[in-house]
């Protein structure tokens, strides 16, 4: 079966429809599937860094986007990758959203995704990013470099 992954710079399989789950990735998949799944992106993909975007649990202002996993270039910066989540999700201008490393902590805008990676990688090997509004922002913990 092939995955599918939305791909900053390459083009894939079709994408995986985000919005059909009410679970969260890691609870879909066990963590020997997911491990498995890494090592096949990263044997075929080397250069590039396997992210899970998946919306806060109780965020209701923002859209689901219309997949979770992501293969983004290693030098891709955080804002860059922010732009291409909003652009997905085609939010007004004026509407505001964070990303959160593992849940909890915000990134700095100028971090590559490689050094996200090498500091947050969860043990399957994939890093998890969550968005949320204003709203639903309110206790996330510190700041990441």
């Amino acid at each position: 079966m092939r995955r599918s992954y939305g791909v900053c710079s390459t083009s894939m399989a079709p994408m995986e429809m985000g919005h059909t789950f009410n679970k969260s990735f890691k609870k879909r998949k066990s963590l020997a599937l997911r491990k498995q799944e890494v090592v096949g992106i990263r044997t075929k993909f080397p250069n590039k860094i396997p992210v899970i975007v998946e919306r806060f649990g109780k965020e209701q202002d923002l859209p689901l986007l219309d997949k979770t996993k992501f293969l983004v270039p290693q030098e891709l910066t955080m804002s860059q990758f922010v732009t291409i989540i909003r652009n997905r999700m085609s939010l007004r201008p004026t509407q505001a959203f964070y990303l959160m490393v593992n849940r909890r902590n915000l990134a700095s805008m100028s971090s590559s995704m490689a050094e996200l990676y090498t500091e947050h990688q969860d043990e399957d090997g994939f890093l998890y990013v969550t968005y949320a509004s204003q709203e639903m922002f309110g206790s996330v913990g510190r700041t990441t470099k």
